[in-house]
């Protein structure tokens, strides 16, 4: 498997049936079992950032062998979720919600998520998931600022 095989897959996850759902559940036990003091605001946003860029690049680069923004691409989804979790108190409850609500936004893809899909390249196949993962945030926010849970 080459390289960006490697991290479009996040390391064959993508392979996978369901392996976008596979993926956004491995980053929210990842997100929810690594201490607070480590997942912080800069370290989360930071994490974003490089995965939103190597997700573009390997996306542009795989799209030629595996089409336009093909299911073994998974990198999309850990972006997605970071952005739902950033700004999340550090807890299950938030991170499953969290979890729930971005799947039902990169699936439903209301709104402006399926015209971003139709960006170029790697940006088309990252920008639908940031924006569930925007939209599922928001929500989050918003239960967070209620103290519902």
């Amino acid at each position: 498997m080459t390289f960006s095989k490697t991290i479009a897959t996040c390391a064959g996850i993508g392979y996978l049936k369901g392996g976008g759902t596979v993926a956004a559940i491995l980053y929210t036990i990842l997100w929810s079992v690594i201490r607070p003091s480590i997942v912080n605001t800069p370290a989360q946003v930071a994490f974003f950032l490089l995965v939103l860029v190597a997700g573009v690049l390997v996306a542009n680069r795989l799209e030629p062998v595996w089409g336009k923004d093909s299911n073994k691409i998974v990198i999309d989804e850990v972006a997605g979720m970071c952005c739902t979790l950033l700004w999340i108190p550090h807890q299950w409850p938030f991170a499953l919600a969290g979890l729930v609500l971005f799947r039902f936004f990169d699936i439903v893809k209301p709104l402006f998520i399926s015209a971003a899909e139709k960006l170029p390249g790697g940006w088309g196949v990252m920008t639908d998931d940031v924006l569930a993962g925007v939209y599922a945030n928001l929500l989050l926010q918003a239960v967070v600022a209620a103290n519902i849970f």
